[in-house]
């Protein structure tokens, strides 16, 4: 027979079944806090997950054109080595930002789903609309993505080469972004787009 005292199986049932409020409010934080931390990861992994390369152009819209093109830019293969990525210029870093551009991104499975740009010739009828819609995201962000890596007080008179270097210059003078000068450094630009006049 056992040595434990008569009731303990009773005791213990009721305990677990019936535990005190302090241990009820415990129990809740602890599963409260574990769950969290599950969600968390989970929920940080895809958001990871949907940043590679590989992801991005998983679908044949993205592998027809714009990778294509990409796999044509200095962003794409350089004398440095340095790769940017689809998500090194179209999702922002910091959590709050990566977040909105992600929850606006799913705007895109609408158009996969209703086959808006499934084909070249559709793509192209509307590379224009989706081109101006990227570039007024990158000016309100100050070309936030771009400067991740690039930055005009980095930028130097004696590696860069003047004519650019002075571009550069005058730009930051100005108060000018990335964008207002380097459309289509990664993507064909759209056949409607017409360069604008130099000031």
């Amino acid at each position: 027979m056992s040595n434990q005292p008569p009731g303990a199986i009773k005791r213990f049932w009721q305990f677990i079944s019936k535990p005190s409020a302090k241990y009820s409010i415990l129990a809740i934080a602890a599963v409260a806090f574990i769950g969290g931390i599950l969600f968390w990861g989970g929920f940080n992994t895809t958001m990871e997950m949907t940043n590679t390369l590989e992801f991005c152009t998983s679908c044949h819209e993205m592998q027809d054109n714009v990778y294509q093109e990409y796999k044509e830019t200095i962003h794409y293969s350089n004398r440095s080595g340095v790769r940017a990525i689809c998500s090194d210029c179209h999702v922002p870093k910091d959590w709050v930002h990566k977040l909105m551009a992600k929850t606006k991104a799913t705007g895109d499975l609408y158009h996969k789903i209703m086959g808006s740009v499934d084909t070249k010739e559709k793509f192209n009828a509307k590379r224009m609309e989706m081109a101006t819609h990227q570039w007024e995201i990158m000016k309100s962000s100050d070309s936030r993505e771009c400067r991740n890596c690039h930055n005009f007080d980095a930028m130097s008179s004696e590696l860069q080469k003047q004519t650019p270097y002075k571009k550069h210059m005058k730009a930051k003078a100005d108060g000018k972004t990335c964008i207002d000068c380097h459309k289509g450094i990664a993507h064909q630009l759209p056949a409607e787009y017409e360069e604008p006049d130099d000031d």
